[in-house]
């Protein structure tokens, strides 16, 4: 009876391997080994923004082994994110999980850093985390650690649950070398705003803030529970924050209507769709709650 469950679960993952090692290509668009990405639309990979060393002269062998030239359609250092368009289509295109990523999940990470075909490495979900800073200016709201063996050339390969549905993308260029997965959702959410716009906007304000305890009275001006907001300590000359009229002393506490309670929450706040957008800032200011206007900055 046992040895029929492990034999099940063998041809599962097996079966899982072969699903998605049919839309897991070979990237060569650097000088040494080539790394991995994923078909993320017929005519579109998704891979790891640090493998892209250059812009041109870009191949990518399909899982029929077919070499494709391939271009930069769209890239972000900041979620270690690329998008190529290939010169021809790829005949299956990866399946993002519906479901997400569970702590202790068996998964698969794949990669294929050689012609010679797919690799594989074993493992759990070992951590789902976030928000986290990524150190190249960005910010990923979750991310995934596996114990799985991240092989050189994995980076840009999928992380796949036991029925062949990728579960996020592998990447060692976010967290100084160490292998992590961005969640598919994300990537793919990602990857839909560099397919049109070919970029991800970043907006600053340009302030140094500190976090403060906000006192029960201030709470009942604010009309809500909020135990803490951004103490202003200090403001760029020339910056969105000192052209807005935001003051060292007020105490930031949302964004856009949305509550900002610490640092993390307000720089993934600023990203996205409202950089270079007048974004309604509400503060306190002498005791009294105040919204202001201010053109959100890009960086």
């Amino acid at each position: 009876m046992n040895q029929n469950v492990l034999v099940e679960l063998s041809d599962a993952l097996a079966d899982a391997a072969e699903k998605a090692g049919n839309a897991t290509v070979l990237v060569n668009a650097r000088r040494r080994m080539p790394a991995s990405g994923i078909v993320y639309a017929s005519d579109l990979i998704l891979t790891a923004d640090h493998v892209v060393e250059r812009e041109e002269g870009i191949k990518v062998i399909l899982a029929d082994g077919a070499e494709v030239s391939a271009r930069v359609a769209g890239r972000d250092s900041g979620s270690d994110l690329a998008v190529l368009k290939l010169e021809r289509a790829a005949a299956t295109v990866a399946e993002p999980t519906k479901s997400p990523a569970r702590l202790g999940q068996i998964a698969l990470a794949l990669g294929r850093p050689s012609p010679d075909g797919i690799e594989a490495s074993l493992g759990t979900v070992s951590a789902v985390g976030g928000p986290i800073r990524t150190g190249r200016g960005g910010m990923l709201e979750r991310y995934l650690r596996t114990d799985s063996i991240s092989y050189p050339g994995f980076s840009g390969g999928p992380l796949v649950a036991a029925d062949g549905t990728v579960l996020g993308l592998n990447t060692s260029g976010l967290a100084n070398g160490a292998a992590v997965t961005i969640p598919a959702d994300i990537a793919w959410r990602i990857a839909d705003t560099l397919v049109k716009h070919g970029r991800i906007k970043r907006g600053y304000l340009g302030i140094r803030s500190q976090s403060v305890e906000i006192p029960d009275g201030l709470q009942q001006a604010l009309q809500r529970e909020q135990v803490t907001g951004l103490l202003i300590v200090g403001i760029e000359n020339d910056s969105p924050a000192s052209k807005s009229g935001l003051m060292v002393g007020d105490i930031l506490v949302g964004v856009a209507g949305s509550p900002v309670v610490h640092h993390d929450e307000l720089f993934a706040q600023l990203h996205g769709e409202v950089a270079g957008k007048s974004t309604p800032i509400d503060i306190l200011r002498g005791g009294q709650p105040q919204t202001l206007n201010v053109l959100i900055g890009e960086k």
